[in-house]
């Protein structure tokens, strides 16, 4: 029997547990507020992701400032809000007094700059995923939102179906047995050059390109980071990850929270040809071994991307995965589950003719956003929070450390080290432009 759950993204009729506390900025505004005041609320990048986000808590919160590199984005947002103040650089609207909470839709290289200086100032943060552009700043993403208590969020807005929830209680309630192997791709590749261009090409007179460079070498301005209106600035090792980083997030966060999953031991990888200086690969490979989990035994992880990555998995019976542009595939000892965003499939069919799922034991989500705008007012937890979200993102990222070093890395979590290649500290860590330090 094939078992289908029809994606529902925002389910709005469950309320997370939560004590009744605001967790703003001042305490003498913790004990005044309800939680059904409004919270002002700040967006740092307003068009496309920054404009759904936006818009998405502006259905029930006071959006309060705006922020964006591009002047003409900036002023079609202040249309909308004009009773939001305005800035073209997010260092100056952090410390805008009358805020609660930011929203974070920027490029990849400025998520985790702006994300920490928002919550060194006691700011609740939603930031778009992926949540940082290094393992460091994702590890320092999770100890900034421990060390001042506030609520965060990733924007893995997948994560609040119906159709995640479903996988991951087949998989913990031992549905297809112990999985020791599971995989994960997307038929995603690069777009534009692979090298940077020698000529220099001016910036639009509506985009300040300093501050779009923000934390990140300066560069000469180029068409080649926007094509065709892409993101294709999501592939160079200045202000992306590729393919991994980006719906990397979305899609290993399935088998990363069905699994239990969190540091791997090892982590190699492969591309599809000599590791470029400034790019990444036009499709990427990646294996993860993790270890045993309490009574969960040792799992092997691998990512596949790139525009042939379904043509690169071993055939699953029962199914075409060539009609599939994403997915998962966990593989255990009584039988195989295959997932998307919107399905899930049991095979072999005729192993689970008669079988009777579990009874939902995960509640409905109240919706990703609203999960965010309910812990900000309540203290309630969310399940994309940044410590788990930057979990996941350490986790992937390492993936694109091992391939530019073109070693299989021994990780020490705890030292933030591969052991046995000191050469990858250079991947580990970023480094910043003057004024733009985490």
């Amino acid at each position: 029997m094939s078992l289908h759950s029809n994606r529902r993204e925002f389910l709005k009729h469950s309320a997370l547990v939560g004590a009744g506390f605001w967790l703003g900025r001042s305490t003498a505004t913790a004990k005044s507020r309800s939680p059904n005041d409004k919270l002002n609320i700040g967006i740092i990048g307003v068009h496309s992701r920054g404009a759904a986000n936006m818009a998405a808590v502006a259905t029930t919160e006071n959006i309060a400032a705006l922020c964006d590199v591009n002047e003409e984005f900036l002023a079609e947002a202040a249309k909308k809000y004009p009773q939001a103040k305005t800035y073209s650089d997010w260092r100056k609207l952090v410390d805008q007094k009358d805020l609660d909470a930011v929203v974070v839709s920027t490029t990849e290289h400025t998520h985790a700059p702006a994300s920490i200086w928002a919550m060194k100032r006691g700011l609740h943060v939603y930031c778009e995923k992926p949540l940082a552009h290094s393992v460091h700043e994702a590890r320092v993403m999770r100890e900034t939102a421990k060390k001042m208590k506030v609520a965060t969020q990733m924007g893995t807005q997948i994560h609040a179906s119906e159709n995640y929830r479903r996988v991951v209680e087949l998989i913990q309630s031992g549905a297809i047995g112990p999985v020791r192997e599971a995989h994960a791709w997307v038929e995603q590749g690069i777009e534009g050059p692979r090298s940077r261009p020698p000529e220099e090409m001016p910036a639009p007179k509506n985009l300040n390109w300093d501050l779009w460079i923000g934390p990140a070498p300066m560069r000469p301005h180029h068409d080649c980071y926007f094509v065709k209106k892409s993101m294709s600035w999501q592939n160079w090792w200045d202000f992306g990850n590729g393919a991994l980083g980006d719906m990397g997030s979305h899609i290993i966060d399935l088998p990363f929270w069905a699994l239990q999953l969190q540091a791997p031991l090892t982590v190699e990888a492969e591309g599809s040809e000599q590791v470029r200086p400034e790019t990444y690969p036009d499709y990427l490979t990646v294996r993860w071994e993790h270890p045993a989990r309490g009574k969960r035994p040792p799992v092997k992880l691998t990512w596949y991307d790139g525009k042939e990555s379904p043509k690169r998995l071993k055939p699953v019976e029962g199914i075409d995965l060539s009609k599939w542009h994403l997915g998962v595939i966990f593989v255990g000892e009584k039988g195989t589950l295959v997932a998307n965003y919107g399905k899930l499939f049991l095979l072999p069919e005729a192993d689970f003719k008669n079988f009777q799922p579990p009874k939902p034991w995960l509640k409905p989500s109240l919706g990703h956003h609203q999960e965010w705008i309910h812990a900000c007012k309540t203290g309630a937890p969310t399940l994309c929070n940044f410590d788990y979200s930057g979990s996941l993102v350490e986790h992937n990222l390492l993936g694109t450390v091992a391939f530019r070093t073109g070693k299989k890395l021994q990780w020490d979590p705890k030292k933030l080290k591969a052991t046995n290649c000191p050469e990858a500290d250079q991947f580990i860590r970023g480094s910043y432009r003057e004024g733009w330090s985490l």
